[in-house]
């Protein structure tokens, strides 16, 4: 009995031991579920308002593309231009003869049309204007000796807009200009009206980074434009898209 009575003493403080190593792990247990809840609700909170802000971003570039449309509303009513989420589509014809980087005067007179409404488009959201040439797959007459080949003509024209848009009060901080040549076209090569759509000038506003073109680009594409290999960027601001 005394045998019997002593093991027991031996034996009794094991059961206590695990009974307070249990309540530290059920402790431990309740403390990194109260963690990640708590990590749950923050991420809930930030998802939420990350989504709202989304949606009052999507909500005021509506309203500034509505109120875009409406300034632009005489241009787009005689079908000179188009309007596309903030992208301006104007005729190729209306801005360049065949062949040349110089703006007839009824593409001049609708780039000043146009100007006022993109400078207030900008100065509300947090964007620049990219102005970007294009042209068709044929390559420059022979007798053409303004422009080298297709980079440099495209070039030259996407200038030609950036300059006429600054010109008319556009800050040149917020618009380059990009030449892309053949590169990209939007109808096919094979016919005359294919190649009429290619030969265009598109403006499209793009998010301001800090990799933006900056004033040394804008002149180095300047002092390039009439010797171009390859798709080639210029700063000054713009946004939409012309056909020539």
């Amino acid at each position: 009995m005394n045998e019997f009575e002593s093991d027991m003493e031996q034996t009794g403080p094991v059961w206590a031991v695990f009974g307070d190593l249990m309540s530290g792990l059920l402790g431990a247990f309740v403390l990194l579920l109260i963690w990640v809840m708590g990590i749950q609700l923050e991420l809930g909170r930030t998802l939420q308002t990350e989504i709202t802000k989304r949606q009052a971003e999507e909500q005021q570039r509506v309203a500034l593309e509505e109120a875009l449309e409406i300034a632009l509303a005489d241009p787009l009513a005689s079908g000179r231009i188009t309007l596309d989420r903030g992208r301006i589509g104007i005729s190729g014809s209306v801005l360049f003869a065949l062949n040349s980087a110089e703006l007839q005067p009824e593409g001049l007179a609708l780039l000043r049309e146009v100007s006022a409404p993109l400078r207030k488009y900008l100065e509300q959201r947090q964007e620049l204007l990219m102005v970007s040439g294009f042209t068709d797959d044929l390559p420059i007459q022979k007798g053409n000796h303004s422009f080298t080949d297709n980079w440099a003509l495209s070039a030259e024209r996407a200038l030609t807009v950036t300059r006429a848009l600054i010109d008319n009060g556009l800050p040149s901080t917020l618009v380059f200009a990009a030449a892309f040549g053949a590169e990209q076209p939007i109808a096919s090569n094979s016919d005359a009206e294919g190649r009429a759509k290619n030969r265009r000038v598109e403006i499209a506003p793009v998010p301001k980074t800090s990799a933006a073109p900056s004033d040394t680009t804008t002149r180095a594409l300047h002092s390039a434009a009439h010797d171009l290999p390859s798709a080639t960027i210029e700063h000054s601001d713009a946004s939409g898209a012309i056909h020539d």
